[in-house]
C-alpha cells in the first residue's frame, strides 16, 4: 500500500500536479524515496509501453498487429532509436491505436530474427497476421507513427462523401484514388495496395464524391492526384498498375536528401538534381532550381516516366556518391540502379539548354560516368577506407592515431624481427661451422688435398701395374734361356 501510494504521489509529480521539495514530503529522506519510487513508476510506465519479447512471440503474436524493433545489444544505432522508441509505443498507446509495439534482442533470439528476414540492425517491422511489412523510411517517432498507422489499417480506405475527400486532399501531396464499382481492375487495385501500402496511402470512393471539376474518360479507373492536378492510369500506355504506381508515388519536384534518393531507386527512374547552396541567395543557384521545376512540369508529358526531378542543398553527398566532385551550383542526373551519373557538357543556364541535356541523357548520346564495374567497386572500396580515416582523424586526431599508429606500429616491430632473427640465424650458423672447422674456407682446401691424395694413390697404382709387367717380361726372358742353357749343358 505504501508503494502504491508512493506510485500515485510520483505519478502526480510526473504530470505536472504539484512540485517535489522537501517541504512537500517533509524530509529529504522522504523526497529520496519518493525519487526512487518515481524511477520504478517510470521504469514500470515505459516497459508497459514497449514489451520485451522472446522466443514465445511467434505463437502469441497472430490476435494483434505488432510494430517490432529488431536489435542488437552491441548495436550504436539501436541505442540511438532507442528513447525514440519509447516515445513511439507512449504515443500509439495514448491516441489508442490497436498496434503493439515490442523490441527483440535479435542476438538472442537469432532463429525467430532469421525467420522474420532480419538482415541488420534496427530492423523495424509491423506483423500484421501472416504480413510482414519492412519499415525503411526515416527513424523519426512521427515517421514511424504514421508507418504504424497506415500499415495496420486497411489497404483500401472509403472515401463516403466530398467532405471527407476534401479533407483527405488537404492532408496528402500524393493520392491514390479508386474510382467506380466493383470490378477486376478494382480486385487489382487492393491487391497492389497491399504490397505498396509501405509507401503511400490508398482510397476508393463514387464518382458522386469527387469534385465537378474532375472528369474521368471512362470508369471505373485509378487516379493520382499531385502537384495541383490529376492524372489517370492508362492499361495500355503505362503497363502494369503495380509499375505506375510505384512511379508516380511521389511529386514531380522534390527536396532531395541521402534517405529520398535511395527511395527514388525504387522507382527505376532517372534523377535529374540541382545541386545548390540554399544559404546562397545568388541568381545562379535560383534560375537553375527555377528550370528544373519547370521542366518537371512543363515537359511532364516527356519525361515524367523516365525522370524524377528535385534538387539538393550541398555537394557532399553528391560528392561521395560519385566519387568525385561537383561545382555549386550545377545539374547533374543519377541513374541509382547502376550508380552511373551524367553531367552536362556545358553550363546550364537556359531552358533550351537544359532540356537538350536531359534528352541526350535519354537517347544515349550523354556519356555515362561511373557505374557498378569490377574498377568501380575497387574504387569504392579504397574511396571508403580513406574516407574513414580521414573522418576518424578530423573528429579526434588522437583517437586515429592509436587506431591506425598502433597496428602499423606492431607491424614494423614484427618485420624487424623477422629481419633481425634471419640475420642471428645466419652467424649462428657461421660461428657453429668454425667452431667444426668447416667453414667454406676449409671445406675448399680438405676437398684439394683429397684430391691431390687420389691423384697420387692413380699414379702409385700405375707405378705398380708397369713393374709388374716388366717383371712379367724378365720371367718370360729368363724361361726362353733355360732349356738352351740345359743343352750347353
Amino acid at each position: 500500500m505504501q508503494l502504491d501510494n508512493c506510485a500515485r504521489a510520483n505519478a502526480l509529480v510526473l504530470l505536472g500536479v504539484f512540485p517535489v521539495s522537501c517541504s512537500s514530503f517533509g524530509k529529504m529522506a522522504e523526497v529520496k524515496v519518493s525519487l526512487v519510487c518515481a524511477a520504478v513508476f517510470l521504469s514500470s510506465l515505459v516497459g508497459a509501453l514497449v514489451e520485451d519479447l522472446d522466443d514465445s512471440f511467434k505463437d502469441n503474436r497472430m490476435n494483434d498487429v505488432w510494430l517490432v524493433d529488431f536489435y542488437a545489444p552491441w548495436c550504436g544505432y539501436c541505442k540511438k532509436l532507442e528513447p525514440i522508441w519509447h516515445d513511439v509505443g507512449a504515443e500509439l498507446k495514448s491516441s489508442g491505436s490497436p498496434v503493439r509495439v515490442g523490441k527483440m534482442d535479435a542476438t538472442a533470439y537469432s532463429g525467430m530474427a532469421s525467420e522474420f528476414g532480419v538482415r541488420g540492425y534496427p530492423t523495424i517491422k509491423l506483423l500484421k497476421g501472416d504480413l510482414a511489412y519492412n519499415y525503411k523510411g526515416p527513424r523519426t517517432k512521427d515517421d514511424i507513427i504514421e508507418f504504424a498507422n497506415r500499415v495496420a489499417g486497411p489497404a483500401v480506405r472509403p472515401l463516403p462523401s466530398k467532405q471527407m475527400f476534401e479533407h483527405v486532399m488537404k492532408r496528402h501531396d500524393v493520392l491514390f484514388v479508386y474510382v467506380g464499382g466493383e470490378s477486376p481492375l478494382k480486385e487489382k487495385y487492393i491487391e497492389v495496395a497491399s504490397e505498396l501500402i509501405v509507401y503511400t496511402y490508398f482510397f476508393s470512393a463514387l464518382e458522386e464524391v469527387l469534385p465537378e471539376t474532375i472528369t474521368l474518360p471512362e470508369l471505373p479507373s485509378v487516379v493520382v492526384f499531385k502537384d495541383g492536378s490529376y492524372f489517370t492510369y492508362d492499361q495500355y500506355e503505362d503497363g502494369s498498375l503495380s509499375s505506375w504506381v510505384n512511379r508516380e508515388r511521389f511529386q514531380g519536384y522534390l527536396q532531395i536528401d541521402g534517405f529520398t534518393l535511395y527511395e527514388l531507386g525504387e522507382t527505376g527512374k532517372l534523377v535529374a538534381v540541382a545541386v545548390i547552396d540554399e544559404k546562397d541567395h545568388t541568381e545562379d543557384s535560383h534560375r537553375l532550381k527555377s528550370l528544373i521545376q519547370r521542366v518537371s512540369t512543363e515537359y511532364r508529358d516527356h519525361f515524367n516516366r523516365d525522370f524524377q526531378f528535385g534538387h539538393m542543398d550541398g555537394n557532399d553527398y553528391i560528392n561521395g556518391l560519385i566519387m568525385g566532385e561537383v561545382s555549386v551550383p550545377s545539374v547533374i542526373i543519377l541513374n541509382t540502379s547502376n550508380e552511373q551519373y551524367f553531367l552536362p557538357s556545358e553550363t546550364v543556364d537556359t531552358m533550351e539548354k537544359l532540356v537538350n541535356f536531359i534528352n541526350s541523357v535519354l537517347d544515349g548520346t550523354s556519356p555515362a560516368y561511373g557505374g557498378d564495374g569490377i574498377f568501380q567497386r575497387v574504387k569504392r572500396v579504397a574511396y571508403d577506407a580513406k574516407s574513414t580515416v580521414m573522418s576518424v582523424f578530423r573528429s579526434s586526431p588522437l583517437l586515429g592515431c592509436f587506431l591506425f599508429g598502433l597496428p602499423l606500429g606492431v607491424i614494423s616491430l614484427m618485420c624487424y624481427g623477422m629481419c633481425t632473427a634471419e640475420s642471428d640465424d645466419g652467424a649462428d650458423d657461421m660461428e657453429l661451422m668454425k667452431r667444426e672447422g668447416l667453414t667454406d674456407e676449409d671445406e675448399e682446401e680438405e676437398e684439394e688435398e683429397e684430391r691431390r691424395r687420389q691423384a697420387a694413390k692413380l699414379e702409385e697404382d700405375e707405378e705398380e701395374e708397369e713393374g709388374e709387367e716388366d717383371d712379367e717380361e724378365l720371367r718370360q726372358q729368363e724361361e726362353e734361356k733355360s732349356p738352351k742353357s740345359k743343352k750347353a749343358d
